[in-house]
């Protein structure tokens, strides 16, 4: 195909706002897809996408219209998934913004607008779901004119779900979105900005072909830049949007080659490919994404670690957000730290891991990392509890900062402004798009975040309120590190870090908690929170009473006090030498978020 017939598009959106059902319609009109294997989010292929009704990862697709080749891109929409939409951004030349007309502008609407703009791509504006009865298109065409500058000619207005006003927006596609600007007589150059693995191909790399070509009959072999990994192309293709074999993937086209490489290592996410021989310049990639939210998980069935290294590489293939390293722990064996970009994300992998790879899981409370600056004036960064400094070590302890972008009902601006204030967010902006509608600026501690504030922020605003957010810096924090005994034994798993005027609230909810999960013994059992060796929160398991005097009838009372006080004596070395195990499902129910 000539490069000057191809269009590499991308579809961004705040999440809901009708992005798959969108693509639905293209693919449809396009006839890519026969009407008989249509179904409602086609590209959306994980049964976890279909549950939740949201897009998790992105989905590369070729569509043919009048004699042009036009490479779509579908993106997710929730913030945990951004670094999703910035590795679509790269692979494109434009993007088609889709706001519905029923809600207007949302927060990430406003996020994934500058994430385009930053990646100076043609933004072609769409006011979706015009088709419905609360549709308030002048209004939001207004509001589009207001906060982004559009000019109202440039406006589409479309419904995804009938179809209406679909043909126009890909005449528009066409005629706007500029064509690739790569040099087809160059040396290959290819932008990896998806991968993926298949038994039988090994590593498949998702790819925008930049410069030059790839053809399968020439068997030269590819290099990848940053892992100097070389291999043959085993087959090259594209995506309609199953995978469709051919022969060459020219400059400027979209699609798929694998490697044949069994080391998922050997292929990074915004590599360069290029021909083993060839001297090139690496194309820009992406900055590493640092993970916020660290959670443990480990295997019910310990025997089964290694099934979830191997599941947890294989996802971090495609998803270069989710980092994870190996930890011990005395209760639950042998796991991995995880980190992730948010609470969403870390139950979607979760789920994914437990679906796919068949695994049974235990999950510990969520952290965020830490800058401890020690007394020696050494800075660590603490990313679990176990690694926490003793606190005579502690100098000066620092948590990340987040900048929020809240868009609400202008009724719930005095409930949000009530929440934000009590989980310590401090107001930097506000502003009215509408009268209806009100626009907030926070900067919050992201360790808020974690103890569903998101559940909070929806709650105060019958669920009207949108968020998005991003990494701010770090700021000093008076935060302790709260342990849990159980028989005067630090229980590692259940340990926690928090804000010191919390401290204490939150360690008499734990020990309540445990008090009723874990199961009676013949002893009397202390349930204890401590900061270091203060004790803060108490609890007490009485011991099970067993009546050794059912087995008597009558006889002096001499008789029965001696056999009291036998068994307040056993009790009182069982109390001593005796061993409290906290069965696994105590530790599901505790560690629950």
């Amino acid at each position: 195909m000539d490069k000057n017939n191809i269009r590499n598009f991308c579809i961004i959106a705040h999440i809901d706002h009708g992005k798959s059902t969108l693509a639905d319609r293209l693919l449809e009109i396009t006839k890519t897809v026969d009407q008989r294997h249509l179904i409602n989010q086609t590209l959306d292929s994980l049964e976890l996408e279909r549950e939740k009704g949201i897009t998790i990862k992105l989905k590369a697709v070729r569509m043919e219209y009048q004699s042009y080749e036009l490479n779509l891109i579908d993106t997710p929409g929730h913030v945990d998934f951004s670094y999703e939409v910035s590795r679509s951004l790269a692979a494109c030349e434009g993007a088609i913004l889709v706001v519905d007309a029923t809600q207007g502008i949302q927060a990430q609407t406003v996020s994934n607008m500058y994430k385009a703009l930053e990646a100076d791509l043609k933004i072609i504006p769409v006011i979706n779901k015009v088709d419905l009865q609360n549709a308030q298109t002048e209004e939001v065409e207004e509001e589009l004119i207001r906060t982004f500058g559009f000019d109202k000619k440039d406006i589409l207005r479309v419904s995804a779900k009938t179809g209406e006003g679909v043909k126009e927006l890909l005449d528009e596609i066409i005629r706007k979105i500029p064509p690739p600007q790569g040099k087809e007589d160059s040396v290959l150059r290819g932008l990896i900005f998806d991968s993926f693995y298949d038994e039988h191909l090994g590593v498949v790399a998702v790819v925008k072909i930049i410069d030059g070509n790839i053809e399968l009959k020439k068997k030269d072999k590819l290099k990848f830049l940053a892992t100097k990994a070389v291999s043959f192309a085993q087959e090259i293709g594209f995506f309609r949007p199953q995978r469709v074999q051919i022969e060459i993937l020219n400059t400027g086209e979209v699609g798929y080659i694998a490697t044949g490489l069994k080391d998922i290592h050997a292929v990074k996410v915004g590599d360069t490919i290029t021909c083993e021989k060839c001297l090139v310049e690496p194309l820009p990639g992406y900055k590493e994404i640092k993970p916020f939210v660290f959670v443990s998980l480990y295997t019910v069935d310990n025997s089964k670690y290694r099934q979830l290294r191997e599941a947890l590489e294989k996802l971090s293939l495609s998803d270069s957000s989710l980092s994870f390293e190996p930890e011990t722990n005395s209760a639950l064996g042998f796991g991995f730290r995880c980190g992730f970009l948010g609470l969403l994300h870390a139950d979607v992998i979760q789920e994914r891991l437990e679906r796919e790879y068949g695994l049974d899981l235990i999950s510990t409370t969520p952290t965020v990392e830490y800058g401890v600056t020690t007394t020696s004036d050494e800075i660590i960064n603490v990313r679990s509890v176990s690694s926490f400094p003793d606190r005579s070590r502690i100098k000066e302890i620092k948590e990340p900062w987040i900048k929020t972008n809240i868009i609400s009902p202008s009724i719930y601006s005095g409930s949000l402004i009530t929440l934000c204030e009590k989980r310590r967010g401090i107001l930097k902006k506000m502003e009215y798009p509408n009268e209806k509608t009100v626009s907030f600026e926070y900067e919050l501690p992201l360790s808020e975040l974690i103890y569903n504030l998101f559940d909070d922020l929806k709650r105060v605003t019958s669920g009207f309120a949108t968020f998005d957010y991003s990494f701010l810096d770090y700021k000093k924090v008076d935060a302790v590190k709260v342990d849990i005994l159980v028989h005067e034994k630090i229980i590692e798993p259940l340990s926690f870090i928090i804000l010191k005027d919390n401290a204490m609230e939150v360690g008499k909810k734990m020990v309540k908690k445990l008090k009723d999960v874990i199961p009676r013994q013949m002893f009397k059992v202390s349930l204890q929170a401590a900061i270091g060796g203060k004790i803060i929160a108490r609890e007490d398991i009485p011991a099970m009473k067993k009546n050794v005097l059912a087995k008597m009838s009558g006889g002096h009372r001499e008789r029965k006090d001696k056999l009291l006080e036998e068994q307040k004596k056993g009790k009182e070395r069982m109390k001593k030498f005796g061993k409290v195990e906290i069965p696994q499902e105590a530790f599901r129910q505790i560690l629950e978020r």
